[in-house]
């Protein structure tokens, strides 16, 4: 009689080497909370650590489909330092109070960032909300340089909504070479991102530690070679990934990308108040509006179906340049779907040539910050 599936799932579980421990993931109590259903479907927690490599599920969720019997798998990744505090007996009060270190207690000193001079000038791609094509940006700005002869590298830091591969037109898992992940290329520009190392279904849930070590791992395990640029695009709002990256290396400078839209505006200002913020100390190179206004194709007449001068305000307000406005196109869409970026296909085209006119200002911005 055929084992029961909760007995081959363990075997399958046995066979994957955790390697902090160099046992199994079961035996090392990484793995937790193992849910079947007659069906078939199949559900656990991994807890990662800080310094484990995140492709890990990957290796777990492959493991379980190849099982008989397995219909479906569904690995949600915890935070194994979050896992053990929540095992300690809980304090006595309600809620949770902020208090000063006392006497003889130093706060904990936030990572030196580490300058990674061969990798050039380093652009974070950020935006306050989602949605207004901030990856869209980022990868044409990067593809537009790489076209103008610089050498040029995507880091895609979106940890929760990897979308460069599909935009890239790559996605397959990268090389390791005398342990160095080996970057994919496309359009000339070189490549890597969370969406190479999971599976495109699988939901990123990751803390803080996990977000530091992906980014980290990005940056400086990565055989990026000697680039003149090396484009982030970093996930929105201003969480984990946007302090993880700055506490990690030295940006050259971020970028934010709004839309005209007022709601839009306002969020990208808490992005640019970040970056200026003293304790993280960014400069912010200046605003990019995207889908500024839709053109026509008949009578080219301008309709501002988001609003207009809102980038144009924003900069005002914070006394940033405006580095370009860029209009909705719809073949910009479509060529960021089928990973064939504008500034490619369709060079000739308004919203190409706007983006190709922010790349140059871009490079101009950074280079006046690199020779200060």
């Amino acid at each position: 009689m055929a084992n029961p599936l909760q007995a081959r799932i363990a075997q399958a579980l046995a066979r994957i080497r955790y390697p902090r421990t160099g046992t199994d993931v079961v035996s090392s109590q990484v793995v937790r909370d193992i849910a079947t259903t007659t069906s078939g479907k199949v559900r656990l927690t991994l807890l990662l650590a800080a310094g484990d490599d995140p492709a890990l599920a990957r290796d777990v969720r492959q493991a379980l489909e190849g099982v008989e019997g397995v219909t479906d798998v569904q690995v949600d990744v915890g935070d194994a330092a979050a896992f053990e505090a929540n095992r300690k007996p809980a304090a006595s009060r309600a809620l949770p109070v902020m208090e000063q270190p006392r006497g003889g207690q130093q706060r904990v000193p936030a990572p030196t960032p580490v300058a990674q001079p061969n990798l050039g000038k380093i652009i974070a791609v950020s935006s306050g909300k989602g949605g207004v094509g901030k990856s869209t940006v980022a990868v044409n700005l990067a593809v537009a340089l790489a076209k103008q002869g610089a050498r040029v590298g995507l880091m895609d830091a979106d940890v929760y909504g990897p979308n460069v591969p599909r935009m890239m037109g790559v996605n397959e898992p990268p090389m390791v070479v005398n342990e160095r992940i080996v970057p994919l290329e496309a359009h000339g520009v070189k490549v890597i991102s969370l969406g190479f190392l999971i599976e495109r279904d699988q939901p990123a849930i990751w803390r803080g530690p996990i977000v530091m070590k992906i980014v980290t791992q990005f940056l400086r395990d990565v055989a990026w070679g000697t680039l003149d640029y090396l484009f982030v695009d970093m996930p929105p709002g201003t969480g984990d990934a946007q302090l993880s990256l700055v506490q990690a290396t030295k940006l050259t400078g971020a970028i934010i990308v709004t839309t005209p839209q007022e709601v839009s505006v306002g969020d990208a200002l808490r992005g640019v108040k970040m970056f200026e913020n003293p304790q993280i100390g960014v400069p912010v190179l200046g605003i990019v509006e995207n889908m500024s206004w839709f053109e026509c194709p008949h009578c080219g007449k301008p309709t501002p179906i988001f609003g207009s001068g809102g980038g144009e305000r924003l900069a005002n307000e914070v006394g940033l340049p405006l580095l370009g406005q860029i209009p909705l196109y719809p073949r910009v869409l479509e060529g960021g779907d089928q990973g064939a970026p504008i500034v490619v296909t369709d060079a000739e085209s308004p919203a190409a040539r706007a983006l190709v006119d922010v790349a140059r200002r871009v490079a101009e911005e950074a280079g006046a910050v690199a020779n200060r």
